[in-house]
């Protein structure tokens, strides 16, 4: 009978904990309900405040004290609506965030860019791999459990929204500003892996913004600079760039940020950034898309939206067009005066403020901000740095090794014989090259830095002959793994001469840097690896130590010899 009562209480307690589960409540479901606590703070708000709650604006934990006390001046002031987070630790953000939201009458919405998690703007956190690596991953199912442990990282240092993921669809390969932030070049391909992540992060209370809104893929122009613009049909970005928002929409993505692209098939106003066009933002993503949640500016400070309109009237222009939220404006206490007069000369209801304030509140509702709690400001670094979180990002890297030659080859090296292993960009031995050398016992490590010259290439030429094996690591070194990486002619030419031999190669930068090396299309095996960071060298030693199987497939097309869909 004790085991009986036992089995029944553990289903009760099972079907307990899984109709929890489907009963919480999405966003845009709460959306749909009454809810008290968002009625009871608005019927608090004048007309100013209402206005201040759409405007978010920059905070920051390396920038000093006095520019900390200058944002806590403004939540106080101007009662803005929330925070987008950039560069700091994660400790000081939870003691900041803190103190912030203490300053606030109503809680703010704490956001930040997240792409590929948390180490996208703070030092001592986990990055993730870029989403063009993911790209490659077939598992999208490593991708959900990515989403979930953002969704735990963000929540954990009290934030409440992601700006992401990027959904672009990058079918440019000399896109400056997108590229390796995108899953590819393939809609489907996309739509699936941006999916799955969004989802993990919803699944673990955590807002999302897909960007950057209808699609800031197609363009050689970065709108941090300057106003790119999309001369294509609506019918090419009804079937192409906006497909994948389409799709995440359709499977219920919180929110949606805008780009500042001037599109002429769809508002044909001279100069028009997306982000001020009531035709778009309004017209295409809510009434022709149907989209309910939270509509979100690109940084409004950005040379796209403020070159042709400029001294504030870019932000009245942004709430015209429907945005729910500005995000950076260049100066929201001026934005705010000018939003109340634009509703004294009828410019925009007052209505239309109401509806974007109620969405706002409902967004701090749903992330638990009715609730009084301060962030636990003990251990932040341990519990941003989960033991579970290092092993899933080591999964997803090498789930993402991409072997585009030769794996027959790969697959014949012996650990026993003489074996070099060069590292092409960097003066300092790799890691790649410590991992392979644990490995490959009888190996020796040659550095050429990325202007070696001919002299350097030819003291490491003359010893090769004495080798059985060559495995050579190509590094891509700078920041972010964009196009250009920069090579001296000699080891290009070095690069393309061993690509005749037996070696091996190791591509540890953008797949599109690919179309700049000749030789490699002939070489007797290559690895794409994507970029830099150690778990990646790991990964790739895995593969090459014929320990991991590489199932990446590459998610777009560098040139006639290596296409989207390639891996062995």
């Amino acid at each position: 009978m004790n085991f009986r009562h036992f089995f029944i209480a553990s289903f009760l307690l099972i079907v307990s904990i899984n109709t929890s589960i489907a009963q919480t409540k999405s966003y845009l479901q709460t959306l749909q309900e009454p809810n008290e606590w968002v009625d009871s703070v608005f019927k608090k708000l004048s007309r100013r405040q209402k206005i201040a709650q759409m405007f978010f604006v920059r905070a920051h934990t390396n920038f000093g004290k006095a520019y900390e006390d200058s944002i806590g001046m403004v939540i106080k002031k101007e009662r803005v609506g929330g925070l987008v987070f950039f560069q700091g630790g994660p400790g000081r953000q939870a003691i900041l965030t803190n103190k912030y939201q203490s300053l606030a009458r109503v809680p703010l919405l704490i956001t930040s860019d997240g792409e590929w998690g948390l180490g996208m703007r703070l030092d001592s956190t986990i990055s993730y791999p870029y989403q063009m690596a993911l790209g490659a991953v077939q598992d999208k199912d490593l991708l959900y459990k990515m989403g979930l442990e953002v969704a735990k990282d963000y929540r954990r240092i009290g934030m409440h929204m992601n700006l992401a993921p990027d959904v672009d669809v990058n079918n440019n390969p000399k896109n400056p500003v997108i590229n390796f932030r995108s899953f590819g070049e393939n809609k489907y391909n996309v739509a699936t892996k941006a999916a799955a992540y969004m989802k993990g992060m919803q699944d673990g209370r955590l807002l999302v913004s897909i960007k950057h809104f209808p699609g800031h893929g197609d363009t050689d122009v970065d709108s941090h600079y300057d106003l790119p613009q999309l001369n294509f049909t609506k019918a090419r970005l009804d079937s192409l760039e906006i497909y994948p928002f389409k799709e995440l929409i359709n499977q219920g993505a919180a929110g949606v940020m805008i780009a500042h692209m001037n599109i002429p098939a769809l508002d044909n106003t001279p100069n028009m950034p997306s982000t001020l066009s009531r035709p778009i933002v309004t017209g295409l993503l809510k009434e022709e898309l149907g989209f309910k949640g939270i509509v979100i500016s690109d940084a409004m400070g950005m040379k796209g939206v403020v070159k042709h309109f400029s001294d504030g009237e870019a932000d009245v222009m942004g709430i015209i067009a429907g945005n729910d939220i500005l995000e950076l404006s260049e100066n929201s206490a001026r934005a705010i005066k000018l939003v109340r007069k634009a509703i004294r000369e009828d410019r925009i209801p007052m209505e239309q403020i109401d509806a974007s304030v109620k969405k706002i509140l409902t967004a701090k509702y749903w992330a638990g901000l009715n609730v009084k709690d301060t962030v636990n400001e003990q251990n932040v670094f341990a519990e941003v740095n989960r033991p579970e979180s290092l092993a899933l990002l080591q999964q997803l890297a090498n789930a993402s090794m991409t072997v585009l030659r030769g794996k027959e080859h790969i697959q014949q090296l012996n650990a026993g014989k003489r074996t070099v292993i060069i590292s092409i960009g960097t003066p300092e031995v790799t890691t790649f090259q410590r991992e392979l050398g644990e490995y490959y016992k009888n190996a020796i490590f040659y550095t050429l830095d990325k202007n070696a010259n001919a002299n350097a290439i030819a003291k490491v030429l003359r010893d090769l002959k004495a080798f059985d094996q060559i495995i050579i690591g190509i590094h891509d070194t700078r920041t972010r793994p964009g196009n250009g990486m920069v090579l001296s002619a000699d080891l290009k030419m070095f690069i393309k001469d061993l690509s005749l031999s037996n070696a091996v190669f190791a591509l540890f930068a953008n797949p599109y840097n690919l179309s700049a090396l000749a030789g490699l299309e002939q070489s007797k095996g290559l690895v794409v690896a994507y970029q830099k960071e150690d778990f990646m060298q790991k990964a790739a030693a895995l593969v090459i130590k014929n320990q991991v199987v590489a199932t990446g497939k590459l998610p777009v097309t560098v040139n006639t010899f290596f296409k989207y869909g390639d891996g062995l």
